[in-house]
């Protein structure tokens, strides 16, 4: 299983919880079994969100592979200025 890190934002909707572990091998498998795991995350989800992967904010993500040691962090949506 992946540990995948909450901003503070999506916390109330997992029970106050920093870090949820979730199967899945690539970024796409992450986000939908966080949402079949934690229903309330898929407003956010859906309205869209950043993903780190061992330190580097992934654009169009979804197929990128994650390892169980991978470094995985969901955060509020980042726009380039």
């Amino acid at each position: 299983m992946v540990q995948v890190h909450l901003w503070s934002g999506l916390r109330p909707l997992v029970d106050g919880r920093e870090v949820v572990e979730v199967e899945g091998e690539t970024v796409g498998q992450l986000l939908d079994n966080l949402v079949k795991d934690y229903p309330g995350l898929k407003p956010a989800i859906d309205k869209g969100v950043s993903i780190s992967v061992d330190g580097q904010i992934i654009p169009k993500s979804r197929g990128v592979k994650v390892k169980d040691s991978s470094e995985v962090f969901l955060l509020q949506r980042l726009y380039a200025g």
